[in-house]
């Protein structure tokens, strides 16, 4: 994912995290659970966890994960659209977060590509 600086927002990235969910519009698709591949960049200032060297003042990436997870494990969207968007949602809740780049992945959307993806940028309120 390729990214610019953003107000100097310090970034976590949760990289390659996979899942199994329904997904799609076809009729097989309702019923056969699909592997996607998820991609997250959380912006948010680390500064004072640089400093403190305390967890309680950094971003919980495990807290997010686990959530993220269980949003994609109980996935019945049709669009992968949906699936990135409600991921982001679920980072921006958060605490910490400001930010959120999400890109999910379908290996075998297509056939003939290794992969397709829908990539969104989301912002927490005030950002």
């Amino acid at each position: 994912m390729d990214e610019q600086p953003m107000d100097n927002l310090d970034r976590i990235h949760i990289r390659d995290l996979r899942a199994r969910c329904i997904v799609g519009i076809n009729p097989d698709e309702r019923v056969n659970k699909q592997d996607v591949v998820v991609n997250i960049t959380l912006y948010a200032d680390l500064r004072k966890a640089g400093q403190s060297d305390d967890i309680a003042d950094t971003v919980d990436y495990k807290a997010v994960k686990k959530k993220v997870l269980a949003l994609i494990e109980s996935s019945t969207f049709l669009l992968v659209e949906r699936l990135a968007d409600a991921i982001a949602e679920a980072c921006l809740v958060q605490a910490g977060v400001k930010r959120a780049r999400v890109l999910v992945e379908k290996p075998a959307a297509l056939r003939f590509a290794r992969t397709v993806g829908v990539e969104i940028f989301r912002r927490g309120p005030g950002t």
